[in-house]
């Protein structure tokens, strides 16, 4: 049998082996806080898209839950993009702004 080819997928013992999850590395950007508005696939209910926060998950769960509070909405952070339910984007950059960050509102 082949080493590199021999990997164990199920044991009879265990059951199924789970790989461990490795660590999503993320493209650093360019500096720049880039605030777009969405509505496709989400039944006509807007969102603002924040991008380009170079931060680790858990720095980017606080920022979504203090952009939350300030703008009594909803949201999320999915894949490295916070998700704030609503158009605030006016809102959301005076805020970032606020925090020393160089805001863009990008698309429409």
């Amino acid at each position: 049998m082949n080493d590199n080819n021999s990997r164990l997928v199920y044991s009879t013992d265990s059951g199924r082996i789970q790989e461990p999850e490795k660590a999503v590395e993320r493209p650093k950007g360019d500096g720049i806080v880039r605030i777009s508005r969405q509505t496709s696939g989400r039944k006509g209910k807007g969102v603002c898209l924040i991008t380009g926060i170079d931060e680790d998950d858990a720095a980017l769960k606080k920022i979504a839950a203090e952009l939350k509070a300030k703008c009594g909405c909803g949201g999320s952070v999915k894949d490295g993009v916070i998700e704030i339910q609503g158009d605030k984007r006016d809102l959301i950059k005076s805020l970032l702004e606020a925090k020393g960050m160089k805001v863009k509102l990008a698309g429409g």
